[in-house]
């Protein structure tokens, strides 16, 4: 049977479960049809890069399908009639990757920088997961934020040796550098 790679987005407004139960019910099509879902990704809620439909924001969600053409022309036609989804592409490939998208693999090089114990490579996230994870996020926005908050140092301007012309470790600043050269020239 032929491989596909088929990606869908769905609205903004609805939840993240309600995201998962529309992909279950496109992968109980491509079964019914005598294919099967060998790989599903919830790449969660990303921002698009026009309008579509009044929405700014969609759930991506990745298929990787072992299925005959009749299979996946009865998915896309479900996929049609859905007023949640948004966008759909189905691309027939030569084969099926084994590893992650690269989607996936960015998210989790992000996570293990951030926290030790993340999700390793080749895991995919759950809904709950990704809503975790964006509440996480958006209580250390809110941290990051207090802490900068706080009165930045004040530079008092060169040191005396370099008002002085004399060589100092630390560079002296273009308009301080115009104020000597005048002086020197006097």
């Amino acid at each position: 049977m032929p491989f596909y790679e088929s990606t869908f987005i769905a609205r903004q407004d609805i939840s993240a479960n309600q995201v998962d139960s529309l992909a279950e019910g496109f992968t109980t099509v491509i079964s019914d049809n005598g294919g099967s879902v060998e790989r599903q990704e919830y790449w969660g809620l990303r921002t698009l890069a026009y309008r579509i439909k009044k929405n700014r924001k969609g759930h991506y969600v990745l298929f990787y399908i072992d299925a005959p053409a009749e299979a996946v022309a009865e998915m896309e036609r479900n996929m049609r009639l859905s007023e949640d989804v948004l966008r759909f592409l189905t691309v027939r490939v030569d084969e099926l990757d084994r590893e992650s998208s690269v989607i996936m693999q960015a998210r989790a090089s992000r996570e293990g920088s951030r926290r030790s114990g993340g999700k390793g490579r080749g895991d995919t996230a759950s809904p709950k997961d990704e809503e975790n994870r964006e509440a996480t996020d958006l209580d250390e926005a809110k941290s990051s934020a207090a802490a900068d908050d706080v009165e930045p140092s004040v530079d008092n301007g060169p040191t005396e040796l370099q008002a002085n012309g004399d060589q100092a470790s630390e560079p002296v600043p273009e308009a301080d550098a115009v104020e000597n050269n005048k002086e020197n020239d006097k």
